[in-house]
């Protein structure tokens, strides 16, 4: 179905059409499309150090254990699925909300043995080397959004938004309190939002607290003078809450887009060994199992001249579900990046079936445990 070598191949799409085909009637873009908050990525953490004995259903139930009853948790059972990656001993959690992950990602270093399930973690909170190594997706965006709540005069606001200026507390001594806290916190400048982190039916610390200044400025000061801080046998671990891609304007998105219509790859755009086939299949052509596995065949195929194949999966809906996550596209595993970026300097743009191909790369981590 691939053309001849040397046949013509689909031009690449102006970045002025592009944003022209982004943009909403009117010229106004819808301004959740591409919030942070909303995004997947968003409400996504990868667990690594797992025991082996871990299941799906037992990592979910573990963090949902961890969460459930804390003053910052809204609703109950925040983590929604976990899927195991059994060969390297890694997990990628959903949660409902991005709050949700951000205050897993504060668990990080939590061992999760029978020890740990009595929900006090204070002691190995924040040491990757003893538990848990919890960290966000690689595609995770910085939320670029900013708190506008108007806080009443004297009144510090026990609701922390994740903003890009949020601050993480781990290893938190639970002897201390919240007047304690913000006393030291203080000294860095105004507080315009804290919450100590406490189960609700005891009141007990769990050694964790976010916050956020009424200056911006000083967020960097605070981190770097509190990280390390011993506070009797305990030394703070304090970081910004949200770690990843710094959000950019519109215009990335353009660009970001290009790559996939086709042109060149920038120097420093994030590769990898897996590519995401799409416009190659569709729902109707899955349907019938015979047709689709000649098309498999086929790419399998093209995609094996640009370098060895370790993988090639093609998602399927259950129970005739075309709406299904993957659905339509074809993942490919080589087994180095050279041959992934052979292969999609060659393909994209190609025509499949009359059907122009785009090709971008795809997560690792999100191939291995059937992320789409």
């Amino acid at each position: 179905m691939f053309p001849l070598p040397g046949a013509p191949r689909q031009q690449p799409m102006d970045p002025s059409r592009l944003q022209a085909f982004m943009a909403q009637p009117g010229n106004q873009a819808n301004p959740n499309a591409l919030k942070p908050s909303t995004a997947r990525q968003s409400k996504r953490l990868f667990v690594y150090n797992l025991p082996a004995t871990a299941t799906d259903d037992s990592v979910s139930d573990f963090f949902n254990l961890q969460l459930n009853g804390l003053n910052v948790t809204r609703g109950a059972d925040p983590c929604i699925s976990a899927q195991m990656n059994k060969g390297s001993g890694y997990a990628l959690l959903e949660f409902k909300t991005s709050e949700d992950a951000t205050n897993a990602m504060a668990l990080n270093g939590i061992t999760m043995e029978p020890e740990a399930m009595d929900t006090t973690n204070g002691a190995t909170n924040g040491d990757a080397h003893k538990g848990l190594d919890i960290r966000r997706p690689k595609d995770y965006i910085v939320p670029a959004v900013t708190d506008e709540t108007a806080n009443e005069a004297g009144i510090l606001s026990n609701i922390v938004p994740d903003t890009q200026n949020k601050i993480s507390i781990t290893n938190i001594p639970l002897y201390l309190d919240e007047a304690q806290m913000q006393e030291l916190l203080q000294s860095f400048g105004e507080l315009k939002s804290f919450i100590l982190v406490k189960d609700t039916s005891s009141e007990q610390s769990r050694g964790i607290a976010f916050c956020e200044y009424m200056d911006p400025s000083v967020t960097d000061a605070a981190v770097d003078s509190l990280h390390g801080m011993e506070l009797g046998d305990a030394a703070l671990r304090v970081k910004r809450a949200s770690i990843g891609i710094q959000q950019v304007n519109s215009e990335m998105s353009v660009n970001a887009m290009s790559l996939i219509a086709g042109t060149e790859l920038k120097e420093g755009a994030d590769t990898g060994r897996v590519l995401c086939l799409m416009n190659m299949i569709t729902p109707e052509e899955l349907m019938d199992a015979e047709e689709s596995e000649e098309i498999l065949e086929d790419i399998k195929e093209e995609c094996s001249k640009y370098g060895n194949l370790l993988e090639t999966k093609m998602p399927r809906g259950s129970s005739g579900n075309r709406q299904a996550a993957g659905i339509g596209k074809i993942y490919v595993k080589y087994e180095d990046a050279v041959s992934a970026q052979k292969a999609l300097a060659a393909l994209a743009g190609r025509k499949f079936a009359d059907r122009t191909v785009v090709v971008t790369y795809f997560g690792e981590e999100y191939f291995d445990v059937g992320a789409w």
